[in-house]
């Protein structure tokens, strides 16, 4: 979501950073529904069982949570966070195997050790009200820099420096979708939407025997994140979907407003065009991850990079500086629009 989204408890609010909905969700009577808050947002899940699966679905929720949530003092990445251990877990190394490719393939610009400068800024699990000084971001940049930290054979974590903190936000939600989508395919389970905080896992059809549509909204700026308005809707087939976007999650400072995705190599808030990225990939933790690197690199770059991986594809929506006026830009893959 961020980073691009903040994954966070129970307690705390989400900032929904993302703009897509099912379009097609009502339930038949072999197609069941679980909806409610998790990590601070919302979830809607649609699945064709005989059996009710909700229990198996927040138990894989809660194994997410205490693995990777950085607002858990109790988590895994919490403890390793905080240099008490160097044990990871099966989660922990998915992401930063993940992490790492899409940190290599974005020229270092996704970077889940960016962490202690979106505190900095005030966007991530520690909360600041000021505004970072050069010194401030000069004396955390060192840490940073996920390609230095390595896993070992025995899944032990050596980090780049003592210092250096992970939050995986920007790519646990669509982790959490796919963790749900292999459980209910082991229970025998072939069509299913799976939405956590607008990342989308689906596979197989609805309840019209169609394959899923999802809508994406237009990137309005506005508090509640409650108004859609459409933008296109599209088939994208068996995958994942995350919209990440630069227009809801913002702060003012004495030098204007910057928004919540940290430039890694920078440490500043990124500059771009790009106000909101789209990516079908095929998993909801890919696209979570890629949608977050579009938003830190430039359309040519994010059209490039998206174009070279495997069976994805994005939707940019770009705005001119000066006017303000929305360009939408596609990669070869993107499907055509309905």
């Amino acid at each position: 979501m961020s980073t691009s989204v903040i994954f966070r408890r129970l307690s705390t609010l989400f900032m929904p950073a993302a703009l897509l909905m099912l379009t097609s969700c009502s339930a038949s009577e072999s197609y069941r529904q679980c909806e409610g808050v998790v990590w601070g947002t919302v979830f809607h899940i649609t699945y064709k069982s005989d059996k009710i699966l909700d229990d198996s679905i927040h138990k894989e929720m809660q194994k997410v949570e205490m693995s990777l949530s950085p607002f858990n003092d109790s988590s895994l990445i919490s403890r390793i966070n905080r240099g008490e251990t160097a044990a990871t877990d099966s989660m922990f190394r998915t992401v930063f195997f993940t992490s790492a490719k899409i940190n290599g393939i974005s020229s270092g610009k996704f970077d889940p050790t960016v962490a202690p400068l979106v505190n900095l800024w005030g966007f991530g699990y520690k909360k600041n009200d000021n505004t970072p000084s050069q010194a401030d971001i000069d004396s955390i940049l060192p840490t940073v820099g996920i390609r230095l930290c390595s896993i070992d054979g025995n899944g032990h974590l050596t980090k780049k420096h003592p210092a250096t903190e992970f939050n995986f936000s920007a790519i646990t939600k669509g982790l959490g979708c796919d963790m749900i989508a292999g459980m209910l395919k082991r229970n025998g389970c072939n069509d299913y939407m799976i939405e956590i905080g607008g990342d989308i896992a689906i596979a197989g059809k609805n309840h019209r025997e169609n394959p899923w549509r999802i809508m994406i909204d237009s990137p309005i700026d506005n508090d509640t994140a409650v108004i859609h308005k459409p933008m296109t809707v599209i088939t994208p087939g068996d995958g994942g979907i995350a919209t990440s976007g630069n227009y809801r999650n913002f702060k003012d400072t004495g030098n204007g407003r910057v928004w919540h995705t940290i430039d890694p190599i920078t440490g500043f808030p990124a500059k771009t065009a790009t106000i909101s990225a789209t990516v079908i990939a095929p998993t909801a933790m890919e696209a979570d991850a890629l949608a977050t690197a579009c938003l830190t690199m430039s359309a040519d770059s994010s059209l490039s990079m998206i174009d070279s991986y495997p069976h994805s594809a994005v939707l940019l929506i770009t705005a001119d500086s000066i006017s303000g006026q929305w360009k939408t830009l596609t990669s070869s893959r993107f499907p055509q629009s309905e």
